[in-house]
């Protein structure tokens, strides 16, 4: 009988600031930065399918980050811009839930994407001898695979946790289904906390820990080689590190604080996490279009074609 009450149950967001006032406003930007987000995702990952040199495991690590952005805001996006033209901002618990499935199972992979992305990097500087034997096309479909399916499974699990729960509370202090999803609930159990407690251990914390001791290795080769090495390590690595950090201090926001019930200003909340969706997807295709030569290259050169 709660389940079905649950499913049937309608959330309010509370996070909008003066909605009514700059609705119009807020709906061309968002539209905008949506269109902007497509586009410029698109067109990298465009590239990639459609230039040979660019069928590299690199490549094809960015290409797969940048279809993870686009679904990323597509999973809040089209939400966000009806909220913005409507009188009430409410969501059903079922869809709620699914929403949150996605944010978290997506952003899981983006932590295991750059994880993925930067044994790439090891094995090419550190091994190159090795490269080809490490780095076969299985190995890159495994790597995908299993980015994208394990996150997938722990959301999964996760929403099926707490759609067993029974709902004392209908209103959520943000604009989109995170993690405060769970003080909705009528008691607050520890598997659901442990849980959420093991997965951000072994699907955020353990792949960041890996990511920098990995290109804390490649740094010190890279200085301990020749120069053209060490050109190479920066020109591959440092975007790779720019997008991990810029994601990890967002996520910082979004996960931890609010898990643990930090108390902010209704302005702060919304404007961080409208960093978080606006900032995020757009910061990749510029970092992996401006700082990649080759992409930056044949980008150059489609600009350069058009009328």
């Amino acid at each position: 009988m709660d389940n079905d009450l649950n499913v049937t149950s309608f959330i309010t967001f509370a996070g909008h600031v003066e909605v009514e006032k700059y609705r119009y406003l807020y709906f061309v930007i968002m539209l905008t930065v949506y269109i902007l987000i497509i586009c410029s995702n698109s067109t990298i990952v465009y590239l990639i399918w459609n230039h040979q040199n660019l069928h590299e495991p690199m490549y094809i690590f960015i290409a797969a980050l940048l279809i993870n952005s686009v679904l990323f805001s597509t999973a809040t996006y089209p939400k966000l811009l009806i909220d913005f033209l409507s009188e009430r901002q409410i969501i059903s618990y079922l869809a709620c839930l699914f929403q949150f499935q996605m944010l978290y199972s997506l952003g899981g992979s983006e932590f295991l994407l750059l994880a993925a992305m930067s044994y790439d990097r090891y094995v090419s500087i550190c091994k190159p001898l090795q490269y080809q034997t490490f780095m076969t096309k299985t190995n890159v479909n495994v790597l995908l695979v299993v980015a994208w399916l394990v996150p997938a499974c722990q959301g999964v699990v996760a929403v099926l946790l707490s759609a067993k729960k029974k709902l004392c509370a209908f209103t959520l202090k943000g604009i989109m289904c995170n993690s405060t999803i769970q003080k909705l609930h009528c008691l607050r159990t520890t598997v659901l906390n442990v849980y959420g407690l093991v997965v951000l251990v072994y699907m955020v914390i353990l792949p960041t820990i890996f990511i920098l001791i990995t290109y804390t290795r490649i740094f010190i080769i890279a200085y301990r080689s020749c120069r053209e090495v060490r050109r190479k390590a920066a020109q591959t690595c440092l975007p790779h590190l720019i997008v991990l950090i810029n994601f990890s201090c967002l996520s910082v926001y979004d996960v931890l604080l609010l898990r643990l019930g930090t108390e902010f200003p209704k302005i702060v909340s919304f404007i961080m996490t409208l960093q978080l969706l606006m900032y995020h997807p757009l910061f990749n295709p510029i970092i992996y279009g401006l700082k990649m030569k080759e992409i930056y290259k044949h980008l150059k050169s489609l600009f350069c074609k058009m009328p």
